[in-house]
């Protein structure tokens, strides 16, 4: 397998897709934040001080996913068509979803993995006065179409 973010020299490159179609291109990135059950009442009930949990943590992510290729070293700048965060409150756990789409010559998926990753930082971070053992985890691809090959991950 060749590593593409290689030059002849083996030192860091970031890829050419000049020559590239363009096309649709899709991102699912899912992961959770886990919290106390008391946390996840204040979040729902709006009894956190700095303001509403999940509105926050949706432009956050949202705001994460356009700054991706200004926070990860080899990332194209890709205008972003769309991005859209979901939340799943659970007993001990918010389940985070982003879905991120473009038009263009590379892929989406490090924009929707950092959407996720900013709002479940946003949520961490907007509770931390009241939960510091909340733990942020599973953060994965889960659906990518467009481009050489689509992927879905199982179960």
């Amino acid at each position: 397998m060749d590593l593409t973010h290689f030059n002849d020299k083996g030192r860091a490159r970031m890829v050419d897709v000049g020559d590239k179609s363009q096309t649709d291109r899709t991102a699912v990135a899912r992961g959770y934040i886990l919290m106390s059950p008391e946390t996840i009442e204040a979040v729902k009930s709006g009894g956190i001080k700095k303001g509403d949990v999940l509105s926050v943590a949706q432009v956050g992510g949202i705001m994460g996913a356009k700054k991706t290729w200004d926070l990860i070293p080899m990332c194209h700048n890709i205008l972003i068509d769309g991005a859209d965060i979901d939340f799943t409150v659970n007993s001990d756990r918010i389940w985070v979803e982003a879905k991120v789409r473009t038009t263009g010559k590379t892929g989406i998926e490090m924009e929707a993995l950092t959407a996720v990753s900013t709002a479940c930082l946003t949520i961490y971070d907007m509770c931390k006065a009241i939960d510091k053992k909340m733990v942020i985890g599973d953060i994965k691809l889960v659906k990518k179409t467009g481009g050489r090959s689509d992927f879905t991950l199982e179960g």
